[in-house]
């Protein structure tokens, strides 16, 4: 017969082994100097001998606050968001935080998932790549749950953090002008988000203001596999056709078109000069040596996370919206 298994030890438990209350094993393990340090001693060996571990759901019960958040991700075909996670995974540890992923994608956050963050009582919530509804928002700020957006801009309840999207957009076209490029072609991604539309808005704007345009506009879907396709688009095209300079508004995608454009026997950056956005660390490698521009991803989680904590003490704070410079790192990929 199999012996059953062995009883977790609870404040009660310990209270029962030591003789006391519950109430003093309570302050005792909080360090409480009301308690003589003999009997401190006493249930702190206890608590380590039959491996006592607290009961958060209780201490959020009796506290309000669980230390949980919520964690909103893209798509993993975009390793920008395994970067966010390791990131925000990182920060967390230190700051003694616990993370819960309730959503991934890039899809919207329908009301189930708002519904989810008020069920695991998180006591804040970063998002990124997602579109938040209305409702979804509503919800959350109906609950008290501050909301912060890393790498989009919140439409209504919450904060956001992102890179200058526009600004790094007119970084990579004054580049290319400068070292010579007239012909440009635009990898983008049908999505709504503002970091695309700001990203493309700020390249266009400056071609303009040179008497320049797009002549080649491509959808890379937000993917590598987009981008490998876009690429070999424009390596379709006739010679007089081709631009001789592509951005891809995200890395991943320009990686895609790379290779797509060395398989065609194209030559990077001789005949076609390409850049991408985000800064990824695959992008330093020799393969593709890519021209981009790094957002910096570690501030914009320190920040998020500072501004979470500030509105789950004092829900009554406005929202605050911050745009950091990205850092243009110019590699082989244009000249």
């Amino acid at each position: 017969m199999t012996p059953p298994a062995p009883r977790r030890a609870t404040v009660v438990t310990l209270s029962e082994l030591a003789g006391v209350a519950p109430s003093t094993v309570t302050r005792a393990l909080k360090g409480d100097t009301r308690i003589s340090k003999k009997t401190r001693d006493l249930i702190l060996g206890l608590a380590k001998e039959h491996g006592y571990m607290p009961n958060v759901l209780a201490r959020t019960l009796s506290s309000g606050k669980s230390g949980l958040y919520g964690l909103v991700l893209g798509s993993a075909e975009n390793p920008f968001y395994l970067e966010l996670l390791y990131e925000a995974t990182r920060q967390a540890e230190k700051l003694g935080f616990r993370l819960l992923i309730i959503h991934a994608g890039g899809g919207p956050i329908e009301d189930i998932t708002a519904q989810a963050l008020i069920q695991y009582q998180v006591d804040g919530c970063i998002i990124s790549s997602a579109i938040l509804s209305s409702r979804a928002a509503e919800i959350c700020a109906q609950n008290n749950v501050p909301l912060v957006m890393v790498n989009r801009v919140a439409l209504a309840h919450g904060c956001f953090v992102t890179c200058d999207n526009r600004a790094g957009g007119v970084e990579i076209a004054r580049l290319m002008i400068a070292r010579g490029r007239r012909r440009f072609g635009l990898v983008y991604t049908a999505s709504s988000s503002s970091t695309s539309r700001e990203r493309e808005e700020g390249f266009v704007s400056e071609l303009e203001q040179a008497g320049l345009k797009l002549a080649v506009r491509i959808d890379g879907h937000s993917n590598y596999d987009g981008g490998y396709a876009a690429g070999q688009e424009i390596a379709a095209l006739p010679a007089h056709e081709r631009p001789d300079a592509i951005f891809a508004l995200s890395d991943i995608m320009a990686m895609g078109v790379l290779d797509a454009l060395r398989l065609a026997s194209i030559n990077v950056p001789e005949d076609i000069a390409v850049a991408g956005f985000d800064g990824l660390p695959s992008s330093a490698r020799p393969i593709y040596d890519l021209t981009t521009i790094q957002q910096p991803l570690p501030l914009m989680i320190q920040r998020a996370f500072e501004l979470l904590q500030a509105r789950t003490l004092d829900p009554s704070l406005p929202d605050e919206l911050i745009a950091m410079r990205g850092k243009l790192i110019i590699r082989g990929s244009c000249g």
